[in-house]
């Protein structure tokens, strides 16, 4: 599953990514910011408008505001949470 389709509050672990999709400096970007293969992490929100962009992601501590086009090359595998 792509990162857009996860369901909100999910936790998710980031298995692959598609570099190619995105422009290079919006990857350079990303990568920065830690969204890269082995990252943990979550939707908490989804814009309200047509598209239902952009998505507030959650990784560690920071909240990222992520468009959808970049979550669609971006592949997840939700993650079991210890109690659930």
């Amino acid at each position: 599953m792509t990162l857009d389709n996860l369901p909100t509050d999910t936790p998710a672990r980031i298995s692959a990514v598609d570099w190619s999709q995105l422009v290079e400096e919006e990857a350079r970007r990303l990568r920065a910011l830690g969204l890269d293969v082995g990252a943990v992490v979550r939707v908490e929100h989804r814009g309200v408008l047509f598209g239902r962009d952009p998505l507030a992601i959650r990784i560690g501590r920071m909240m990222v505001a992520l468009r959808r086009v970049h979550a669609c090359a971006m592949s997840v595998e939700a993650l079991v949470e210890v109690g659930a």
